[in-house]
């Protein structure tokens, strides 16, 4: 069952095997060249390198992946405002953060017009509209 406390999801090979095999090949560097005089430049240039590996990789996936998700997340709004209210939410959109409407999709269709009119009139952030979630609906696909 998700719910606030739970609801993040990890990528093993990612999270558990590139990015912490990553991390130690920048601190082996970093050892190696305050270590080893006669190769320091060389330890220096390989601990720049795996830097930015690494951060080339997780911009590349975040920003590909999150980019496409996030219109997918206003789409969804957009929709759920029609079927529920029956008009466009085209005067709602704009008055709302990506973080807020991201966040009130784990309202479960009762209290998704109450979370939004709080949102609007009191400017709730998405964490407290997550920990406002009584229903939650889970979202298993987001990455």
């Amino acid at each position: 069952m998700q719910n606030y406390t739970n609801y993040k999801k990890y990528y093993a090979p990612h999270h558990f095997v590139f990015l912490p095999l990553m991390g130690f090949l920048i601190v082996l560097g970093i050892v190696q060249a305050v270590n080893n005089e006669e190769k320091r430049l060389e330890w220096f240039l390989f601990s720049v390198l795996s830097f930015c590996i690494l951060y080339l990789a997780l911009m590349l996936r975040q920003h590909y992946a999150l980019g496409n998700q996030n219109r997918i997340v206003r789409l969804e709004f957009r929709l759920r405002y029609y079927r529920l209210f029956g008009k466009a939410a085209e005067d709602i959109e704009p008055r709302l953060s990506f973080g807020q409407i991201a966040a009130l999709r784990f309202a479960d269709d009762e209290q998704f017009p109450q979370l939004l009119a709080s949102a609007l009139e009191k400017g709730l952030s998405a964490k407290e509209i997550k920990q406002s979630v009584t229903h939650w609906q889970a979202d298993d696909m987001r990455v």
